[in-house]
């Protein structure tokens, strides 16, 4: 198994995105460190931090649920020490929590504005600090950002420029942590969807189960890390990857069984 003995960091573990990609690792072998806010289950998202280290045992993996709001460097800072102290190292982190509010600048609050910028910016940066020193250790150490090419087109500004901003800030720093970290051998990507994909968000924010019948499941983006993790972290860093992209220079072309609906359109993703 490919990554057996690995031990990998995914906040926002729970649900969605996030628990996909540590059921797909899992199933290889990986020690999943479920690093997520929620302990008790919102039947309007689903999923907990112990739901999902059940799936992650069942799966094949080693699990390890610590609560972790990530806007708090002290509960980042104990996920790290829990994980260190339960499977020895650190070897690969996801960057997968983030907020959303795609709201034009008069209808976007203080307290959004700043929830997104304390998440998805912020968040990120201090998750990815506190891993480094363990990074350093690890054989073939990746950072891994669920963050889009930086497109600036109007278009993409233009309706929900407070979360735009956020999510291209991310990108910038992968790209940053790519060259600031190259010596050291860790490798820093982003990777974001071609088409919609069907989460919490997608159902509950943006288009509702008819917009969740034009995407994809999100075993498409989880085969697509799977890829990318397993290259050598020397070669393979300061990508910002669309998963159709990673999955045809794996030849894979044929992707219907990602569909939620076979056969049905698909809805392109912001900033594609």
């Amino acid at each position: 198994m490919l990554f057996e003995n690995k031990t990998v960091v995914i906040t926002g573990a729970s649900r969605g995105i996030g628990k996909a990609i540590a059921l797909r690792l899992a199933k290889e072998g990986a020690n999943i460190v479920v690093a997520s806010k929620s302990v008790t289950e919102n039947p309007k998202l689903g999923g907990t931090i112990y739901s999902a280290a059940e799936e992650i045992e069942k799966a094949g993996g080693k699990s390890l649920a610590v609560q972790c709001d990530i806007r708090f460097e002290d509960q980042v800072q104990h996920v790290m020490d829990e994980a260190v102290k339960k499977f020895g190292g650190i070897d690969i982190l996801i960057n997968n929590a983030s907020a959303i509010s795609l709201t034009s600048t008069e209808k976007t609050e203080p307290k959004r504005f700043d929830l997104m910028h304390d998440i998805n910016v912020r968040g990120t940066f201090f998750v990815t600090k506190a891993v480094v020193p363990h990074l350093k250790k690890a054989a073939n150490p990746h950072i891994l950002t669920l963050s889009p090419p930086i497109n600036l087109a109007p278009k993409w500004l233009a309706h929900h420029v407070a979360y735009t901003l956020t999510k291209y800030n991310m990108s910038m720093m992968t790209i940053g942590w790519a060259e600031e970290f190259k010596n050291e051998k860790i490798a820093a990507n982003a990777l974001w969807p071609k088409t919609t994909i069907d989460t919490a968000a997608v159902r509950n924010l943006l288009g509702g189960e008819a917009l969740a019948n034009m995407s994809r499941k999100p075993d498409i983006l989880a085969d697509a890390a799977y890829y990318i993790l397993q290259k050598p972290s020397e070669s393979c860093t300061g990508h910002l990857f669309i998963d159709e992209e990673v999955l045809a220079g794996e030849g894979i072309t044929d992707l219907e069984k990602y569909s939620v609906v076979p056969g049905a359109k698909l809805y392109t993703d912001l900033f594609v």
